[in-house]
Formats: structure tokens, C-alpha cells, sequence
């Protein structure tokens, strides 16, 4: 039996491990990007630089994003098998991710995707950005593919959306990576789902979304900081949802 509308403290392939096969309808994640294994000189090094003021710079409470490139993608990987697991036959799973250049060479996570069954490619079109390195033009965007089971359809008039949606960042959230909620509520709001899992949950955005749009959530998120903000956001909703 599932508990639903909680937040889950713990690793996510551990929890995710625990929760039974063909439960969840849809899942709606974005992972730590592994951003600190870089070949740029911000990130990296912790010595700020022109990231300086960035949140991220500080890391994620609780994680290392900073693992070796290839234990980062068998991670990655895992964590897909198991949401692949996870969702019903007419489930689907939308997974953003961020393209970067790493040595001079564009990394656009085709090793962690590779044989899963990826139907489109969604671009989200961010407002503004930096960019330290002259060999290459400001990155605006990050991917979300959705990776879906063959019985996968969208919410009915969903498919009059392009494929290219503009979302300005989240500014007023704590978190290093926070999502826009109008973002995921795009994206909840495109489907028919009912039950809606997270398992990189962060501030507890895709629960408010969720929320908003009365479905159900399941949230599985390792840092103890990120569930408490994630409940007191929640809690702000609820008690304030002309805010959200």
C-alpha cells in the first residue's frame, strides 16, 4: 500500500526499492547534475570565480555532486531502471537533465539515456545563464526527455504544446537547483496521472504542482534540510495558494 502525499528521507534507489512495481503512474525528476566534476574553472575548484554568487556553488546538502563521470552514469542509470520499474504500462517518466560542454566536447547524456525508450525530447528554454568560456555561446536550455511505456498518451488537448517551453528560473527558493512550479505543472498538467513520484525531490516543487492540479505525490529526497524546506513550501501552499 502506498503512503501518499509524504516526503520520503533516503537514498533514492533505496527507497525506490521498497515502493512495488507498476504503483506510480508518472514520475517527474531532475537529478543533481554532477556539476562540480567539470573541466571549467567555477564549479570545480570551489574557488568561486564568476560563480561566485551562485548557490550551487556551496553544493547540495547531503550529496557530493562530484563523482567520477562514469559511477555518476551507472547511478544515473539505475535510478531510471528502477522508475522504468516503477511505472504502469501507460506511465512515463519526464527526466531533465542538463547538456554541457566538457573538454571542448558537448556531454548530451546519451550514456545515461541509452536503451531506454525515449519518445521526444522537451527543450526548456531558461532566461538568462553565464558563460565563462569564449569557445562556445551561452547555454540557455536544459532537456527533459520523456521516457515513456508504449500505452503512454497525453492529457487530452496536451498535445497542442510545442516542444519548446520557456520557464524563467525560480528565484525565490533556497535551493541551490530549484524548478519553476509552472514547469511541472506544464508537465502533471500534460498527463492523466494521479500518482506522481519524485525521487530527486529537492524544495517540493512537484508535490506543490501535484498539489495544485489535485493529484498525488510521492516524494523521496536524502537531505533531512531539503524535506523540511520541501514540507514548509508545501505548507505555504496549502495555507496560500494564490502564491504558487
Amino acid at each position: 500500500m502506498l503512503e501518499l502525499d509524504k516526503f520520503i528521507i533516503g537514498d533514492s534507489l533505496q527507497k525506490m526499492r521498497e515502493l512495488p512495481s507498476n504503483s506510480i503512474d508518472l514520475v517527474v525528476t531532475s537529478p543533481p547534475y554532477n556539476l562540480k566534476n567539470s573541466t571549467g574553472n567555477g564549479m570545480k575548484y570551489n574557488n568561486g570565480g564568476k560563480w561566485s554568487n551562485a548557490r550551487l556553488i556551496n553544493g547540495y546538502s547531503h550529496h557530493n555532486d562530484c563523482m567520477p563521470h562514469d559511477e555518476y552514469v551507472n547511478w544515473q542509470r539505475e535510478n531510471l531502471t528502477e522508475m522504468m520499474r516503477l511505472i504502469k504500462d501507460n506511465g512515463a517518466i519526464f527526466y531533465n537533465h542538463k547538456w554541457r560542454v566538457q573538454g571542448g566536447l558537448l556531454q548530451d547524456r546519451q550514456d545515461i539515456i541509452q536503451g531506454f525508450p525515449v519518445r521526444q525530447i522537451i527543450i526548456w528554454k531558461r532566461k538568462g545563464g553565464i558563460n565563462f568560456n569564449k569557445g562556445y555561446f551561452l547555454p540557455t536550455y536544459e532537456v527533459i526527455y520523456l521516457i515513456c511505456k508504449k500505452n503512454f498518451v497525453l492529457s487530452e488537448g496536451a498535445n497542442k504544446f510545442g516542444d519548446v517551453w520557456e520557464f524563467g528560473q525560480e528565484l525565490n527558493n533556497t535551493h541551490p537547483a530549484p524548478f519553476p512550479v509552472d514547469l511541472i505543472y506544464r508537465i502533471i498538467q500534460s498527463t492523466n496521472a494521479q500518482i506522481i513520484l519524485d525521487p530527486f525531490m529537492g524544495s517540493g516543487t512537484t508535490a506543490i504542482a501535484a498539489k495544485k492540479l489535485k493529484r498525488n505525490f510521492i516524494g523521496i529526497e536524502l537531505s533531512p534540510d531539503y524535506v523540511k524546506m520541501s514540507e514548509e513550501r508545501l505548507l505555504n501552499f496549502l495555507n496560500n495558494p494564490e502564491l504558487f
